[in-house]
């Protein structure tokens, strides 16, 4: 193998939200990072900034800007204009800017649920409301109820929907079809689209992401996308992201809401490896993907012979699994505790992406395989319990 995802690197006592929180005989399968060292790509350029010593505020070059185009147009089939871009320190705190920008308080923003527990407190801290369309839950994957969520946009109160492409927690990569209903539900409707793509990297054969301002220039006009390397190279904690807003007085918008909000400065180590990464780190990826898709079957099998009542969801994007674990009869807080308690691991309960994920649990995968057969040898003992 060209890149080593076998070897375990001791994270713990680095200072490591994944691993320093739960106490040290946890072992831990829950935040949404990577057990893996960054590209080497990413590592040389980080040497080479160290090496120069100085490490003031940052001037964001234009090779950042000739990075981003590239990379999208070459993969994706994305022509991002240089001026469409306003860089930030995270997605997360994106999102909540854009909110700011595009509601007024009392506005109702609409969520797919279940769905990253962030954009609920997102939506609360700008003074919203959330409108919950619940997703339509098949052993085969999710699907949207175009009916409700049309039902919901109907709404005079609301004015923004905040999507997720590929979504988080089950796994989905919208197909450009479903994504066109809800573009059009939306332009129909006069709701801002928020189309949160921060694992858009992280797809698996037969399941290719879309970018939402692909879909056509109306729609790309009313929307703000919001990117990132940080899922797909693991290098959430260099804090870099960008969000792509098209339209000039949106993109004013929201730029005002970034320097309200004061996540305007970016550092010079995210910015190194932005530029690394989309230059030179698609061959790594790729191996990554793959890597991540065995570990994802090896998952699935592991289920299909040992746990046959907790059927997980197809994984098309992420490398998050959703856990069906309702023939416990027991809700996902409950057990994500008692599996801490009895077997030392730790997973995301379900409850906490909203309506739907009450008797779900998600796992991440994005581990050496030996962590993983660890984990699951754990999980297995548990749920065999019921």
């Amino acid at each position: 193998m060209k890149y080593d995802f076998d070897t375990i690197i001791p994270r713990r006592g680095s200072g490591c939200v994944k691993w320093d929180c739960p106490d040290k005989d946890i072992l831990p399968m829950w935040v949404a990072d990577m057990d893996f060292k960054a590209a080497p790509c990413i590592m040389d350029s980080l040497r080479r900034r160290v090496e120069h010593g100085v490490f003031g505020y940052t001037l964001v070059p234009d090779s950042y800007y000739a990075a981003i185009r590239d990379w999208f147009i070459s993969r994706h089939g994305w022509e991002i204009a240089t001026d469409s871009v306003i860089y930030t320190s995270g997605v997360v705190p994106a999102i909540s800017a854009i909110i700011k920008a595009m509601t007024a308080p009392g506005d109702k923003v609409i969520v797919l649920s279940p769905v990253y527990n962030c954009f609920f407190s997102s939506i609360r801290n700008n003074k919203c409301d959330v409108a919950d369309v619940p997703l339509t839950f098949h052993p085969d994957g999710y699907t949207i109820d175009f009916e409700a969520l049309a039902a919901a946009a109907a709404d005079p109160r609301a004015s923004v929907l905040l999507l997720c492409n590929p979504h988080n927690p089950v796994g989905r990569v919208w197909t450009r079809d479903e994504l066109l209903r809800i573009a059009d539900i939306c332009r129909d409707n006069g709701v801002f689209v928020i189309s949160d793509e921060i694992h858009c990297e992280l797809t698996y054969t037969g399941h290719d992401y879309t970018p939402y301002n692909t879909l056509g220039a109306e729609y790309a006009a009313h929307s703000a996308v919001c990117i990132s390397p940080s899922k797909a190279f693991n290098i959430a904690g260099l804090q870099i992201a960008n969000i792509v807003a098209v339209d000039p007085a949106v993109r004013q918008r929201i730029d005002r809401a970034i320097n309200d909000n004061e996540v305007c400065d970016v550092n010079p180590f995210g910015v190194a490896a932005l530029i690394a990464a989309y230059r030179e780190g698609a061959d790594w990826l790729n191996a990554l993907r793959d890597y991540l898709y065995h570990n994802y079957l090896y998952v699935r099998d592991f289920f299909a012979e040992k746990l046959p009542d907790f059927p997980i969801l197809p994984l098309q994007g992420t490398y998050l699994v959703w856990i069906d674990c309702s023939a416990t009869g027991l809700s996902s807080d409950i057990l994500s505790q008692k599996l801490i308690d009895e077997e030392c691991l730790m997973l995301n309960a379900g409850v906490m992406y909203g309506n739907g994920g009450e008797h779900f649990l998600r796992l991440n995968i994005a581990c050496p395989r030996a962590t993983l057969t660890e984990g699951l040898e754990r999980l297995g003992r548990f749920l065999s319990r019921f």
